[in-house]
């Protein structure tokens, strides 16, 4: 009865090969299943390398951009200084284009003034320059000069006609000036003789001047000698009264003594 209950041996095994199959079976799909595991892993070790590599880069460009960011914000701060600084300077120029312009329109303003001023000083000092006699005088001084360049005129067209009335004046005044030149040649011939017998005269005369002048230059030197020879008696004289002088105040004083003693 138990060996019929019982599961046979040949059963038994079989169950057992066929789990041992079946757990083979399963480990070689676990070992595929591995495999591919291993190999997705793997696959998945080089993306995260790639992806670590690619992250390491972006974190690079990252600071790069960063560091770009700030040097660029630098010169944006730098840049918004500097047109605020155009800025305030733009207004003062505007301010200053403004103060100029109005300085200018005032000085415009009083040029034009200043110029009306003087058109109307002008006007004046020609009205009262044309009433001044030299400007009368002038004014017809002027119209002296155009009649006599329209006589000039007259006279170049004249000159141009060989049988003009200026060419027969002129010749006409040639001749009688010839004759005058003729007639002052003579005169001045007769002149030349008139010079040459006064040079002679006053050769003489400075002859005879000379010999006066020595003459007087002999007395002037016997005059000086008798000068001098009355100086010196004059001096001596001089001197001889200044003793006399003397000795008369010694009388004097002697005659006092002989008085005094007498008295006494």
């Amino acid at each position: 009865m138990a060996k019929q209950n019982s599961p046979s041996l040949i059963e038994v095994v079989k169950q057992v090969a066929e789990q041992q199959h079946s757990q083979v079976s399963e480990i070689e799909k676990s070992k595929t299943v591995l495999f591919q595991l291993q190999a997705k892993f793997q696959e998945l070790e080089k993306e995260m390398d790639s992806i670590l590599l690619e992250t390491k880069t972006t974190e690079r460009e990252i600071y790069l951009q960063d560091d770009a960011i700030e040097v660029t914000k630098y010169h944006c701060e730098n840049l918004e200084a500097q047109v605020r600084a155009l800025y305030t300077e733009n207004l003062k120029l505007r301010h200053d284009a403004e103060i100029v312009q109005e300085e200018f329109e005032m000085t415009l303003a009083r040029n034009n003034e200043y110029r009306e001023k003087i058109k109307a000083h002008k006007h004046l000092f020609w009205e009262m320059e044309s009433k001044m006699p030299v400007m009368i005088e002038l004014a017809k001084k002027k119209a002296v000069v155009e009649q006599l360049k329209t006589k000039k005129e007259e006279l170049m067209r004249d000159l141009q006609n060989p049988e003009g009335s200026v060419i027969k004046q002129v010749q006409e005044e040639i001749i009688l000036l010839k004759r005058e030149i003729t007639t002052l040649k003579e005169l001045i011939d007769k002149k030349t003789d008139l010079l040459e017998e006064e040079k002679k005269m006053h050769a003489k005369l400075r002859k005879e001047i000379e010999v006066q002048n020595k003459r007087y230059d002999a007395i002037l030197k016997r005059l000086h000698c008798q000068l001098n020879k009355l100086h010196s008696n004059k001096r001596q004289w001089h001197w001889n009264i200044q003793q006399l002088e003397k000795k008369a105040a010694e009388l004097r004083k002697c005659l006092g003594v002989v008085e005094l003693q007498t008295s006494i």
